[in-house]
């Protein structure tokens, strides 16, 4: 069993304030769990933090107060060889340092290095349970255009595009901007690797497609280009699980005051509710079978992905064919789509024991596995020495 929840959240990404939110949201549905909640937060500038203030919203009003109170921390092996979080900052010349015991990491981090597989790396290296996907799944999810292979390698549909660098755009944007506009008269600007619809642009025209892509290098050096779905009806679905034995949600038809759903569609709404306070339909009104079809899609990805946890799939939909199109996937979704899951039958609290749950289950199998390998290899090199070893493949 575990006790001692970490808690890790912020990070060096444009959703940072987002991440807070669906943190303190996560904190606050474990209040009455019994667990043991340490905060991790990272913080803008990328230094660990932990202290109770960093998992109450309130906390966050001032910034640079908060980073001060807050105390230095960073993973360490103990003496047992157990992994726990330790302070950083120097105390009195006999005082040892405050330790946390970590027996599962809660990651709730959104974009960039939270959410693209880098802290995910940095649990394996400490052999943490954590949840959410993997470092592959995290990795590929967050990168638009990998995600859309492996989509349609699987059969679901995508939609036609195009992605190019910021070098690529300086040696030739011109020939670049012509096949912008042989897909389509109006099309989706989208930064490679950012979520919470940053930096996202639906334009038409050749001056606002310069000045869309332009924005977009603003936040990723690679962009992907796709053409308009019109008219457009986004429906999301949100699945449950592992790649062995997963579940989808009902599905939900985000609302928003543009064609496609802006971050502030989604965050600025009701401040402090993240996604939760965004406008949606749930169930999402469309027609039985196309609610059915987007479910066995988003499952078919999630095992494809060997995703893990709970993760949101968002599709496209023609509204006039019924065609839909993935458009992608989202490992940590917005305060972990427990709006949806609430409508299946599972709350909030319910919702994150399954995660935690489900990241110690799949710990422990990993750890059931041979992960190292009895072999007198360096030995026998060390008899030979460096010199026998040069000019060796």
């Amino acid at each position: 069993m575990y006790q001692h929840v970490l808690v890790a959240f912020g990070g060096v990404s444009p959703e940072h304030e987002v991440s807070v939110i669906t943190a303190v949201q996560a904190a606050s549905a474990l209040k009455d769990s019994g667990l043991s909640l340490t905060p991790l937060y990272v913080s803008k500038s990328g230094r660990f933090l932990t202290g109770p203030q960093l998992l109450e919203l309130e906390s966050y009003k001032d910034l640079k107060t908060l980073e001060q109170q807050a105390v230095p921390c960073a993973f360490q092996t103990d003496a047992l060889g157990r992994t726990v979080l330790s302070e950083t900052r120097k105390g009195g010349l006999f005082s040892k340092p405050k330790v946390w015991p970590v027996d599962v990491v809660l990651v709730a981090f959104h974009g960039s290095e939270g959410e693209n597989g880098a802290f995910q790396g940095l649990c394996e290296q400490y052999n943490l349970p954590y949840t959410g996907s993997g470092v592959m799944a995290s990795s590929v999810g967050m990168d638009k255009r990998a995600a859309k292979v492996h989509a349609a390698a699987c059969g679901v549909p995508v939609v036609e595009g195009l992605d190019f660098t910021e070098a690529e755009w300086a040696a030739g944007s011109e020939a670049l901007l012509e096949k912008i506009l042989a897909l389509d008269t109006t099309v989706v600007v989208k930064p490679l690797r950012l979520g919470s619809s940053i930096g996202v642009e639906v334009v038409s025209g050749r001056d606002a497609i310069v000045r869309a892509v332009e924005t977009g290098f603003r936040y990723d050096a690679h962009l992907l280009i796709e053409k308009a779905v019109r008219p457009l009806r986004e429906v999301n679905c949100s699945v449950l699980g592992n790649a062995a034995d997963a579940q989808a949600s009902v599905c939900e038809q985000p609302k928003g005051s543009a064609e496609l759903l802006s971050f502030q569609d989604k965050y600025m709404g009701d401040s402090g509710k993240g996604m939760a306070s965004a406008s949606r339909i749930i169930p999402a009104p469309i027609p039985e079978a196309l609610t059915e079809a987007i479910q066995q899609a988003s499952l078919r990805l999630f095992r494809e992905l060997d995703a893990s946890g709970v993760a949101r799939f968002d599709f496209l939909v023609n509204d006039e064919t019924g065609q839909f199109y993935f458009n992608e996937i989202n490992t940590i979704p917005g305060s972990f789509s427990f709006y949806l899951w609430d409508k299946t039958g599972i709350s909030f609290p319910q919702l994150m024991k399954k995660l935690l749950d489900i990241a110690v289950a799949r710990h422990r199998e990993k750890n059931g596995r041979v992960r190292s390998y009895e072999t007198n290899l360096l030995s026998t090199k060390a008899v030979k020495g460096i010199k026998g070893l040069k000019g060796k493949g």
